[in-house]
């Protein structure tokens, strides 16, 4: 699509197309240099400069790491903020039932959003970013304590986060047992699977970029939640 654009001339004559960024509209698809993705952010941002990317991403991890850390709370504190110290507050069943609808529907979109980050606009993070908006809801519709009661506390959603975390890292460091080298897309990884387009590693770094990004925020979001007056009752801080 994009060489079309350009062969067709709607983008002008080269003036008004620095050099480099016709060099990704004509290769992030066709081209010896191809990501093999026809969305060219997606190819700009994990192929042509995924270094920057991968730093980007650690940067935004540091940040979590650094909240989750700054209210690290033992095991038996974290025991005793799952138990609420008198029945939690729900909103009204409409609230709570359209809350279920929309939630579903949350998840289905930010899927999407991640795994057709390679053909479409979107990717990893912003489906991730879509994603945290689901338990950021049942939380307000329900509790928190619905949301853990259900099986989904901060633990896991640290695992999570770490799988994706570890799956972004293996995607970046398989190419070098191929002879490759580090993030290195094409021809390591196939570009299309029963004629449909992947992307190469787009695909994975967008599918593992989405549970990090996701679980993470998730993570953050039942730390905050827990009641003030239960916090300063477990660090012990005068009112």
């Amino acid at each position: 699509m994009t060489y079309a654009v350009l062969s067709a001339g709607l983008l002008g004559t080269g003036s008004e197309v620095r050099p480099l960024g016709e060099f990704y509209l004509v290769n992030s698809y066709f081209g010896d240099y191809s990501a093999k993705s026809p969305e060219v952010v997606t190819s700009i941002l994990w192929d042509y400069r995924g270094v920057d990317t991968l730093f980007e991403t650690a940067v935004f991890f540091l940040a979590i790491i650094g909240s989750l850390t700054v209210f690290r709370l033992t095991k038996e504190q974290e025991e005793e903020v799952k138990r609420p110290e008198r029945p939690p507050t729900e909103m009204t069943s409409i609230v709570r039932d359209v809350t279920r609808v929309i939630v579903v529907m949350i998840l289905a979109v930010s899927a999407s959003i991640a795994l057709h980050g390679h053909l479409t606009p979107g990717g990893g993070f912003q489906g991730g970013s879509a994603l945290a908006v689901a338990p950021l809801l049942i939380i307000a519709a329900y509790s928190k304590y619905a949301l853990e009661k259900s099986g989904f506390d901060k633990t896991r959603a640290l695992i999570l986060r770490s799988v994706g975390l570890l799956g972004i890292a293996l995607v970046a460091v398989i190419p070098l047992l191929y002879g490759g080298y580090v993030m290195q897309n094409q021809p390591v990884f196939p570009a299309e699977l029963g004629g449909q387009p992947l992307g190469g590693s787009l695909i994975y770094y967008n599918l593992f970029e989405f549970l990090a990004v996701g679980a993470g925020f998730t993570a953050v979001f039942l730390l905050l939640a827990i009641p003030e007056e239960k916090f300063k009752k477990l660090l012990g801080v005068d009112e």
